[in-house]
C-alpha cells in the first residue's frame, strides 16, 4: 500500500535537489495489477519531468503464476510490466560521467531461484551468468572514467533485521558482479535501507521503500548517492512520521572501487 504523503514529499525533494537520474529498482506494484501499474507509470513520468528515469522490475511486478518454471516461455510473465514500461527489462542509461545499467533478477520460478525453503517461492531472485556477460560488455564499452553503475532488484547483502540474501546462489553472482567491473550496485527488496561493500570491493546501495510495507514497522526512505571523483557517498532519507517530511539520517562514504579479479574464496 503506497504512503501517499510520502510520495508526494518525496517527489518535492527530487524536484529540489534536482538529480542527474533516477534509479527504481523495482517492485512497482503489489499484485501486478493494472491499476498499481497504471499509478506506478504516473508517477515515475513526474520523476521524469525531473531527470532521466531507470526502472527495472522487481519480483511483485512479474506474473509469475503465467509461465512457472518459464513452461510457456517469458512473454506471459513481463507481459503486463512491458506494456506499461516498455519492452527492454534491462534498461541502459548513459550520463555525463557515468553509465548506468538495469539486470534482470525476478526471474519467477525459475531453476536458477528455487532454495530449499518454501517460503522462497516466487521471492528469491536469480542473477544468471548471461546477465554479468552483458553487464561485463556494455561495462567494456563505456566511457573511460565512467562510473559502472548496476540497478538489480535483488538485496546483494544481507539486511540486517532479515539477515537474509535475495540472490540465489548469492556467492557465484557476488563473484560474477564484481568482475563485471561495477563501481556500484543499487538494489531493493528487502526493504530496509543499507550501505557496505560486495566482496570488500564494489560499494552497494539498498534501498527501503515508499511503501506502507516496511520492515520491522520502521518509516519509509531512499537514498540519495553522490559520485565524486574519488569517492561514493550515501544518504539515507527517512520518513518522519510526525513532521510528515523526509529528513537525513545516516550518511556513508566510500573510496571508489580499483578493480582486480576477484575469487569466490574471498567470499568466505
Amino acid at each position: 500500500m503506497a504512503e501517499l504523503d510520502a510520495l508526494e514529499d518525496a517527489l518535492t525533494f527530487i524536484v529540489a535537489i534536482k538529480p542527474d537520474a533516477i534509479a527504481v529498482s523495482g517492485d512497482l506494484t503489489l499484485r501486478a495489477r493494472h491499476g498499481e501499474f497504471t499509478a506506478a507509470r504516473l508517477y515515475l513520468d513526474r520523476l521524469a519531468d525531473t531527470a532521466p528515469v531507470l526502472a527495472v522490475p522487481g519480483n511483485h511486478d512479474v506474473q509469475w503464476w503465467q509461465s512457472p518454471l518459464s513452461l510457456f516461455g517469458t512473454r506471459r510473465m513481463y507481459a503486463k510490466y512491458r506494456r506499461w514500461f516498455g519492452p527492454d527489462l534491462t534498461p541502459v542509461l548513459n550520463i555525463p560521467g557515468a553509465t548506468i545499467a538495469g539486470a534482470l533478477t525476478a526471474n519467477g520460478i525459475a531453476l536458477g531461484s528455487i532454495s530449499r525453503n518454501p517460503n522462497d517461492l516466487a521471492v528469491k531472485g536469480n542473477l544468471p551468468p548471461s546477465e554479468t556477460r552483458r553487464l561485463s560488455k556494455i561495462f567494456q564499452d563505456a566511457p573511460p572514467g565512467d562510473y559502472r553503475v548496476v540497478v538489480l532488484h535483488h538485496n546483494v547483502l544481507a539486511g540486517d533485521l532479515s539477515a537474509r540474501m535475495g540472490l540465489a546462489y548469492w556467492r557465484s553472482a557476488a563473484v560474477r558482479l564484481v568482475n563485471t567491473g561495477a563501481d556500484l550496485v543499487l538494489c531493493g527488496h528487502d526493504h530496509e535501507e543499507g550501505a557496505g561493500l560486495l566482496n570488500n570491493k564494489v560499494v552497494v546501495s539498498t534501498a527501503n521503500t515508499l511503501s506502507t510495507r516496511t520492515r520491522g514497522k520502521r518509516p519509509c526512505s531512499f537514498n540519495v548517492i553522490r559520485l565524486e571523483p574519488d569517492r561514493i557517498e550515501i544518504e539515507f532519507q527517512v520518513w518522519d512520521t510526525r513532521a510528515r517530511r523526509f529528513n537525513s539520517t545516516e550518511r556513508h562514504a566510500f573510496a571508489r572501487p580499483e578493480h582486480q579479479p576477484a575469487r569466490a574464496a574471498a567470499l568466505g
